[in-house]
């Protein structure tokens, strides 16, 4: 069974410097047919303005992973970390026991436009922990690229849940195939572009949810960008 949700079905914020659209339940937007997806808890699309930021704030037991598409995240935490997120690299949080951070854009004049994802780890009350790598344009050029992953696997990032996360970047003729474990969930999201996920197309911000599903088909991509979540029924 595959499940459509339009872009505009999502949640949506304007703080102003901060303008955020939820595909599920987070902060002020509460909708009990949206609080996750399998162990899929959050995705946020934030655009932050030049030289605003989310202040220091806490978080524990979440497994965290920003993804950027534009500018860059400025990441300072609690375990001595500062670093700077730009487009390519995925950073894994693990929230573990307690964590503090900060997240800005110091970009003058640009705004960062960025990822945040929530995922429910299986093992709680771990030392909180980062990690950081990138992915090159060409690592997800017409196919599916592991970034994040229980085990590591293929160079990705560590997260301590049962899910996987792949990035691709389809256009024209390229197409993808992925076998799936049907007693699985998986969760397509439309970064940008438009892309045809088991026949249905999804426009930007569009996603798709796969249910009792063998396999998935990408194809057809316009300028597309997508993550595809592996995740717990």
């Amino acid at each position: 069974m595959v499940t459509l949700r339009a872009s505009s079905e999502r949640g949506y914020a304007d703080h102003g410097w901060l303008k955020s659209f939820h595909s599920f339940s987070f902060a002020g937007y509460y909708d009990p047919a949206h609080m996750g997806f399998g162990n899929l808890r959050v995705i946020n699309e934030d655009r932050v303005a030049a030289g605003r930021g989310f202040g220091t704030h806490g978080h524990r037991d979440m497994e965290i992973i920003s993804y950027v598409l534009s500018g860059e995240l400025a990441h300072k935490d609690s375990m001595g970390n500062v670093k700077g997120i730009p487009p390519g690299d995925v950073q894994r949080m693990s929230a573990g026991t307690g964590v503090q951070h900060s997240e800005f854009n110091h970009a003058e004049g640009q705004t960062t436009h960025f990822l945040q994802i929530w995922i429910e780890p299986n093992v709680t009350g771990i030392p909180p922990s980062y990690e950081q790598k990138s992915f090159s344009d060409a690592e997800k050029r017409g196919q599916l690229r592991l970034v994040a992953s229980p085990d590591g696997a293929q160079g990705s990032v560590t997260i301590h849940a049962d899910a996987r996360l792949y990035a691709g970047l389809l256009d024209g003729e390229e197409s993808v195939e992925l076998a799936l474990d049907p007693k699985r969930k998986t969760y397509v999201h439309l970064v940008r572009g438009e892309l045809e996920v088991n026949g249905q197309r999804l426009k930007t911000g569009d996603a798709a949810k796969l249910e009792s599903e063998p396999r998935l088909q990408l194809a057809h991509g316009q300028s597309a960008e997508v993550l595809v979540f592996d995740l717990e029924a």
